[in-house]
């Protein structure tokens, strides 16, 4: 395993989601400031407009001219805190010949201010923008001063930019939400990343337990996330299926060393009998031909068990022609029945008026058809009965071996095709490696088609192969 330092899950994620999140709050901060800086300097711009609005029109006399008082100043701070001005704009009253009346507060205008005053006051624009000698900004408004329909003067209100812009409360108000944001977020991510973990990290302590050889875990399977339930459901099942598997390699290893045992004890007592001459003339060919047979017996397991380990590996051969199938299930089937020893079964098959071609393997057909019979064979009792029928499905070739015997429990059905698996009720009757069905699916498979188990009951078990037409 690389030797790289491993960030738990809660860490991982909580840690970029908070570099996330504080970057798009950092964008939406910077969006917001902007925003607010325009909303401000429009706000204010339209409280200078008014304050110009106002003043324009308590200046002016019953006779119609400018009239300066000291009633001016006042009524000006008045609106400017009624109007939540927070800067102080400078106030300049002009007469009809552009000449300074007033100033508030008091001072002088710089010169080049005071130089651009008539060439702002002729354009049309009630706002204006001019740039300091020193490189400040200042924002102009301007309000004609009327009487009889009559310019007779101007009110002019200046204020730098950097007094249109302020607005300390705004961003006192956005820092404050910004600030709330990450930590609602930082704390939801938290939470939520922590009871995605919980879930996974007790998928890691089982994998470890699984690897320490133990299969009996405990998952908490009640997550109301379907990809979590869906995970936690699915390594349960993985794990209870490697249980499973070891349960069945132990019982393996017991059952083929006491398959392969027994036939080298009898083998190894008969000789030794014969040897000492303990048994002599025909009791002794008897014991022989015991020892033949039993020699045949155990030739067959390790040629079952290698053979299957060359089909497992894929290097299967098979060798296609076209074929009479026909004439093949009725030959199969008539071999089979005459080498057996007891003739009370009852062999039935049901072949087609209309003949059947396909290009396939003879040699593997009959060992699959052999391996079911075999099997059925097994399952039937002394009147028992098995059916061979052959027809056509679906666009395939299907042949169904059905026997009457007590059929397969159904919580073995699922395993019947497993390797070295034996029925509870077969491996205390039957001598053998599980290796038959196994096989036999692997060598359907080879010759491109199926083999399943079509059904079983008590009233028996029918198992299906499934062959490819010839095209």
């Amino acid at each position: 395993m690389s030797k790289q330092k491993r960030t738990s899950l809660l860490n991982y994620w909580t840690t970029r989601y908070l570099i996330t999140l504080v970057i798009g709050l950092v964008v939406f901060g910077v969006v917001a400031t902007l925003w607010i800086n325009y909303s401000e300097k429009q706000r204010r711009l339209d409280v200078m407009r008014f304050m110009a609005a106002e003043i324009s029109e308590r200046i002016v006399d019953e006779n119609g001219r400018i009239e300066v008082g000291p009633f001016l100043k006042p009524i000006f701070d008045r609106q400017r805190a009624f109007l939540q001005f927070d800067g102080q704009p400078f106030l300049m009253v002009l007469d009809k010949n552009n000449q300074v009346v007033l100033t508030n507060p008091p001072r002088k205008f710089p010169d080049e201010l005071i130089g651009n005053i008539d060439k702002l006051l002729q354009n049309d624009q009630t706002v204006d923008q001019i740039t300091m000698h020193h490189g400040e900004q200042m924002y102009v408004v301007k309000r004609k001063i009327e009487s009889n329909n009559q310019t007779i003067g101007w009110v002019v209100l200046m204020s730098p930019e950097k007094d249109i812009k302020r607005n300390l409360g705004d961003y006192q108000l956005l820092f404050v939400m910004l600030g709330a944001l990450a930590l609602l977020g930082w704390v939801v991510i938290y939470l939520l990343t922590r009871k995605l973990a919980k879930p996974i990290k007790e998928v890691v302590n089982a994998a470890k337990q699984i690897v320490a050889g133990n299969y009996d875990i405990h998952l908490d399977k009640d997550s109301k996330e379907k990809e979590l339930f869906e995970l936690v459901h699915s390594f349960k099942e993985m794990a209870d299926r490697l249980g499973h598997l070891e349960m069945m390699r132990t019982e393996l290893l017991a059952g083929v060393t006491h398959e392969l045992k027994t036939p080298v004890t009898s083998i190894s007592g008969l000789v030794q009998a014969v040897r000492d001459e303990i048994v002599t003339g025909d009791e002794a060919k008897e014991f022989l031909d015991i020892c033949s047979k039993e020699t045949n017996k155990l030739r067959k397991m390790v040629e079952d068990l290698l053979e299957f380990n060359t089909f497992a590996v894929g290097e299967i051969t098979i060798h296609k022609e076209t074929l009479n199938i026909n004439s093949l299930v009725q030959e199969i089937t008539y071999q089979w029945h005459i080498m057996q020893d007891d003739n009370a079964i009852q062999l039935e098959k049901t072949i087609p008026a209309v003949t059947i071609t396909a290009a396939t393997d003879a040699l593997r057909v009959q060992q699959i058809l052999y391996n079911l019979l075999n099997n059925a064979k097994q399952a039937i009792k002394d009147d028992g009965k098995i059916e061979v029928r052959l027809y056509e499905a679906d666009g395939q070739i299907c042949i169904d071996v059905q026997d009457n015997g007590s059929g397969i429990p159904p919580e073995e059905q699922t395993m019947i095709f497993e390797k070295f698996y034996r029925g509870e009720e077969k491996k205390h009757k039957v001598r053998g490696l599980g290796l038959g069905l196994p096989f036999s699916r692997l060598m359907a498979q080879a010759l491109g088609g199926t083999l399943a188990l079509k059904e079983s009951s008590p009233a028996g078990t029918t198992f299906t192969l499934r062959l490819p037409k010839e095209e």
